[in-house]
C-alpha cells in the first residue's frame, strides 16, 4: 500500500461526496491508517448528511461498494464512516 494509492482513494471519496452535496466546500475526508485497513472518515455540512447517506442508506452503500472494489484491486481494506455533526473525527 503506497502513500500515493491512499491519497488517490481519499480523493475519490472526496470527489464523490462533493458531487452529492449542496455545500461541496464543507466536505472533509480524514484517513486513519491501520496495519491491514484504512478508515475514511467523511464529514459534510449538517444539512448534507442525508444526501450522502441517501434513502434507506442506498447512496452510502453504493460508495462503500466502490470502496470494496478498490480494496480488492489494491489488496488493502478500506472502510467508510460518515460522521454526524456531533461526532468527533
Amino acid at each position: 500500500m503506497t502513500q500515493h494509492e491512499m491519497v488517490a482513494v481519499e480523493e475519490l471519496v472526496r470527489e464523490i461526496a462533493r458531487a452529492l452535496v449542496d455545500e461541496p466546500e464543507a466536505v472533509e475526508v480524514q484517513t486513519v491508517a491501520r496495519d491491514e485497513s484504512t478508515i475514511l472518515k467523511l464529514r459534510v455540512a449538517p444539512g448534507d448528511v442525508g444526501k450522502v447517506i441517501g434513502k434507506q442508506g442506498r447512496t452510502a452503500r453504493s460508495v462503500r461498494t466502490i470502496l470494496s472494489a478498490v480494496s480488492m484491486k489494491l489488496h488493502h481494506r478500506y472502510t467508510l464512516d460518515i460522521l454526524e455533526e456531533d461526532e468527533e473525527a
